[in-house]
Order: structure tokens, then sequence, then C-alpha cells
């Protein structure tokens, strides 16, 4: 009976110890999710207005570039995946990898080649565990992603949606990453980044009617998209890894909070059973010296008699 009091101490202890692990890694993790909700909100506008002047230019031109001309036969796709660095964030990771595959199926399905990228150490693991091919990936900045990291991540997209598909380059570029919709709500998604569908686009940006102002395009509305083609990608993919940033802190501090509570329930029903295994050794030794003292008193008897 002791040597079970004494495993069930040892794991009450260890459970302890995993628990205030667990409180710190949420704790963490709450505070970062306020940093990076913070970003969100910052980088948002200007990604938004950048995509209405690209309307603006796309709907007032006729002039055909990458950014706004569906090819007439798409035969090549790019899709950028964006996972973390690290684990312990619930199905996060797993969730924006099944959506890129979803993506990737339903795209070779229309007899397109896929290309992938992937940021995120838990995307190319994933990857390079299924052997699966990987054209450039990206790790170490998921946590804070910086706008200086997004222009890293968009340079090769760029030069592959500029390069014509018989030299390697892709008709169209997709990006799969976790949007972040509140602390409690995360949700994988996948969406075009080029070319610009400009119907939707110009939906988006004027949802209650307002007429998108009219630009004279100095020296050409070709420039002006070419100049606006690596602004419009970096803002955008920059959006979307803070986006991935803020929801995986989310999902970490979710994770870590259950993580907690289920030590907590650990404890309280181990601290049960080593409490009821000690009363039942004091049972057993209070039994042992009754019985014995009950065996002295009869050879006792016994003798005088």
């Amino acid at each position: 009976m002791g040597a079970q009091l004494r495993v069930y101490k040892r794991r009450i202890r260890s459970v302890t110890a995993t628990k205030k692990i667990t409180k710190a890694m949420e704790m963490i993790a709450a505070s970062r999710v306020v940093k990076a909700q913070r970003k969100v909100a910052a980088s948002t506008p200007y990604a938004t207005e950048l995509t209405r002047a690209v309307t603006a230019v796309g709907t007032g031109s006729n002039t055909k570039h990458p950014l706004t001309t569906q090819a007439e036969t798409v035969t090549r796709s790019a899709v950028l995946l964006l996972t973390s660095d690290r684990g312990l964030a619930g199905a996060y990771n797993s969730n924006a990898i099944k959506a890129a595959e979803q993506l990737t199926e339903r795209l070779e399905r229309e007899g397109k080649q896929v290309t992938t990228y992937i940021v995120g150490r838990r995307g190319l693991a994933h990857y390079n565990f299924r052997e699966r091919k990987v054209a450039e990936s990206w790790t170490g900045f998921t946590d804070e992603p910086t706008y200086a990291d997004a222009k890293k991540v968009a340079a090769p997209l760029i030069e592959a949606i500029e390069t014509e598909t018989a030299e390697g380059g892709v008709d169209e570029l997709h990006i799969v990453f976790t949007e972040f919709v509140s602390m409690m709500t995360q949700t994988a998604l996948d969406d075009r980044l080029l070319p610009l569908s400009l119907e939707e686009v110009a939906k988006e940006a004027a949802p209650k009617g307002e007429i998108l102002p009219l630009y004279d395009f100095e020296p050409s509305a070709e420039d002006v998209l070419d100049a606006l083609l690596p602004r419009y990608v970096e803002s955008r993919i920059y959006n979307a890894l803070l986006q991935s940033a803020a929801s995986k802190h989310a999902a970490t501090r979710r994770a870590m909070k259950s993580a907690t509570d289920n030590a907590g329930e650990l404890i309280t029903t181990l601290s049960r059973l080593a409490n009821a295994a000690r009363q039942a050794e004091i049972t057993q030794e209070i039994s042992e010296i009754v019985g014995g003292s009950a065996a002295l008193a009869d050879a006792t008897a016994g003798s005088d008699r």
C-alpha cells in the first residue's frame, strides 16, 4: 500500500510541474495574440486601399497585365501555404494543411500543374515526410512576421507570375492561410491572389454602392500596374502572415488552457486516490496493531492460567 501511495505522489508532482508549464505558455500566448491583433488591424487598411487602387486601374483601362488578366488557358498554378514553426496549437496546422491539400486536388482535377510554396516548419515537415515536392520554403518568423519577411516570400512568387509558363512560370497564385475571426474562431481559407477578379474586388471595395474614383495614368496604366504588382502581393502576404500568427497564438492559448484545466482535474483525481490509499494504509496499520494487541492479551491470559 505504501508503494502505491508513493506512485500517486510522484504522478501528482509530475502533473503539477506540467500544469505550471502549460499555464505559463497560456499566458505568453495571450499576450502575443493581443499584439498580433493590433498588427492585423494596422495592416488591413493599407492592403484594402492598395486593392482599391489596383481595381481602379484595372477597371479604368484595357491593359492586359498578369495582375488583372486571366490567361486563356491556365496550365500552372502556385499555392502558398502558411503554417507555423511550432506546434502545441491544436488543429491550427492540420486545418491549414488540409485546406491546401484540398485546393491542390481541385486544381489538379482541373488539369493544372501545381507548384507549392510553404511558410513554417510544420507544413514543410508534413510535405517532406510524404516526399512531396516543394518549390521553396521559409521558416523562423511565423510567430512575429515583419514586412521584410513578406517581401522575402513574395519575391519568388512575383518572379513566377511574371515568367512565361513555357519557361517555368505560373498563370495564377493562390494562398492558404488561417483567418483570425475571434479568440475562439480561426478559419483556414484559400484565396486567389493573382490574377485579380476585378468584379469581386470591386464589390468588396465598395459594399455600399460607392463609386470608385477615376484616374489619369502617367506614363501608362501598364507601368502603374507594374509598380503596384509587387506592393499588392507583398501587402496581401503580409496581412495573411499576421492573420496566421494571430490565429496560431489564439489556438495555442486555447490548447494550453485546456491542458491546464485537464491537469487540474487530473491532480484532483490523483489526490483523492492518494488520500484513499493513505487512509487504507492507516486502517491496515490500526488493524495490525489491534490484532497484535489482542494476540498478546490472549497469550498473557494463557500463561496466567
